[in-house]
This record gives structure tokens, sequence and C-alpha cells, in this order.
């Protein structure tokens, strides 16, 4: 029996990889492979992680704020307390490797794990690598990387591009089409754009739908399904209330990703690492907007990784809302833009990737 420890946690980025490969190691170990997954408590996976079937420990440990907050005092505490519970943990569970998906709620049991002689992996989602990465990487077997040139970052002799884990399998050709635009309410032939913000949803891209419609008087030149996200929904409604318009569905949560995916000529998305390995996947013509608050503004290189090689197009936050949808209809109406840009999105996808990781931290057992 193998025993695998996997970490990542605070954000589906971090919690869905680190799924994804311990379904993986399932599939292709089955009885023989032991996995326990270690998380920040109070955070999402702690609910999440069990509901999936799978046991989890919780850390006590808080994530550096970067600006200026008293809670920055407590962070030594929350750190010394974090590195003694990784260690009881690995003392009681004894792994034969501990793979690491970022995020803090990683880095202890990463970090402990290597100073007790337990070989570690971990795997960086972004184009450029999370602060806890960079920390840990040093006494790591391998680092398991989805964009290329990590090696700015990370000991080139160490990096194995495997491209991002994920759960679902998008761009498989055996959609339902029909059942796809019933579902949504949409009609088949007509243009279709998905505005997509993330289950809580973003303010940009709301405010740049509600600047697109109130322009429209109640017709819409395309189709649209407009996520709104959970957090905006009661606001979004109300306003649709007041500037009904043909051809955009409204939801908050989109319940069939896949749908949704197949039907969309245009997507309309932020560029957290997940979402983008989703639309290569899925060969999704897409105009990202990256979200400008998130560490080291990641967001804009990842979408730049896929601009730089024509696999994609960008307009900043701040300009979303100007000429957003302008450059969305621009390019749901060239057909030969449409083409080249899911020509190229497509070679960037990585439909193997939780095997490959998978592979990675096999490959340490003794």
């Amino acid at each position: 029996m193998k025993r695998v420890i996997l970490s990542g946690g605070g954000t589906g980025g971090h919690i869905y990889p680190a799924v994804s490969v311990a379904e993986a190691l399932k599939r292709r170990l089955g009885e023989d492979v032991e996995i326990l997954f270690v998380g920040a408590e109070g955070k999402m996976e702690m609910t999440l992680i069990p509901n999936l079937g799978y046991n989890i420990k919780g850390l006590t440990i808080a994530g550096l704020q970067r600006y200026f907050t008293w809670k920055n005092f407590a962070l030594p505490y929350f750190v010394l307390r974090s590195l003694n519970q990784a260690r009881k943990i690995i003392k009681e569970f004894k792994p034969d490797v501990v793979a690491g998906f970022g995020g803090y709620a990683s880095a202890p049991i990463v970090f402990v794990a290597q100073m007790m002689g337990v070989p570690t992996i971990i795997q960086e989602q972004n184009s450029y690598a999370g602060l806890v990465n960079k920390i840990v990487c040093g006494r790591a077997k391998r680092v398991c990387v989805a964009y290329e040139g990590m090696e700015r970052f990370f000991d080139k002799n160490k990096i194995v591009l495997t491209g991002n884990p994920l759960r679902s399998a998008f761009g498989q050709g055996n959609i339902d089409r029909a059942a796809a635009f019933a579902h949504y309410g949409l009609k088949e032939g007509v243009p279709t754009i998905l505005v997509v913000g993330g289950s809580l949803g973003t303010r940009t891209l709301n405010n740049m739908m509600k600047s697109w419609v109130v322009t429209l008087g109640g017709e819409a030149p395309v189709q649209v399904i407009w996520q709104t996200g959970r957090f905006y929904e009661k606001e979004m409604r109300e306003f649709f209330a007041n500037y009904p318009t043909n051809g955009i569905t409204l939801v908050s949560f989109i319940d069939r990703m896949d749908y949704a995916y197949e039907i969309a000529d245009v997507v309309i998305s932020r560029s957290g690492a997940c979402t983008v390995s989703e639309l290569c996947l899925a060969k999704k013509p897409t105009l990202f907007v990256p979200s400008p608050n998130v560490a080291e503004d990641h967001q804009t290189k990842n979408a730049k990784a896929l601009v730089d090689k024509d696999a994609a197009m960008m307009v900043r936050d701040a300009e979303a809302a100007d000429c957003g949808i302008a450059t969305a209809l621009k390019m749901v109406n060239d057909e030969e833009l449409l083409s080249k840009l899911s020509g190229n999105i497509a070679k960037l996808a990585t439909p193997d990737a939780a095997d490959r990781v998978a592979d990675e931290i096999i490959k340490q057992f003794k």
C-alpha cells in the first residue's frame, strides 16, 4: 500500500487539480494507494473534499495579506502551529510522497515533508509562479508546470510540462448540441457568446454587460449566455427586469459548463489557470479580461501566454466596459479569425495532464 498526501487549497484553482490527480491515482492503482488531503481549516476544501469521498486534515494556517493589516502580525504564530500540525500528520500517515498544488495551505506540509526526507512534487498552475511554490521548489523532486518558460522560476532540470489537471473532459466531441441549445433556451444557427466570471461573479464583466444592454432597446444582435455569479444575482436580475432583452439568457451559475462551451462561438472570461486550461480543451475562441486583483497580476500573464501565440485575444479590466462586447462582436463575425483562434488554442491543450502528474508521483515510490 502506497500513501500519498495531496495539498492545496483556498480556491478551486488549487483544489480541483489535486482532486483530478487523486482520481488518476485511484484509477490506476485502485486499492493499492491511500490518499490524504491536507488543507486550511475553515476553507472550502474542508467541505468539498469529504463530499468527494476523500479524507482531509486541516492546518491552522493563514496567508500573508499583501496590504497592511494587523492580522499579518499573527502570521508567525500560525506558521509555527501549522508546521507542528504538519509534522504530526506526516508521522502518523507516513506518506511515500507529498504533492503540493499551491496556495498557502500546501506550504507547511510540503516544507515539513522535505525536512523529514519525504519526496515531494509541486504543481504550478499559472504562467507566473506562486509565492508558495517558489519557496518550496528548491527541495522538490519534480516541478509540474502548465506553461513553457517556467525555468525563470524553477530549476530547469526538475521541470516537467504536464499541463493543468482537470476533472471535466471538455472538448471530447460527444456533446448533444441540440440538447445544449435547448438547455439554455437558445436557437441553433445563431452566433452565441458566453460571458462567464466565475461562480461568485465578476463586477467588471457584469458592468460590461449592463453598459451594452441599455443600448440595445430589447433586442440583442447575437445570443448571449450571461453568468452573473451568485454574489451579483439579485442585483443583475433586478437590472434585467428593467431592461429585458431578447437573445440574452441570464443565469447566476452555469451547471452544465460542457453545454455552455459547446454552443459558444466566443467566450468572454477571466483568465485563471484552470479556466484557461478548460478553454484549451474546449477549443474555444476566447476574449480574456484578466482580473487585476490577484497576486503578481498572474491572470494577465496567463492570458498573454495565449495571446502571444495567436490563441486568444485580450482586453484589460479597465477597458472592458467600453470595448469588451464590441471586440467580441467583431470576433464572432470573423470566421477566419475564429478558425485561427480555435486551432491555436487547441494546440495548447493537455487532456492527459492528471495522468502526467500522477506519473511523476508514482516515479517517486520506492
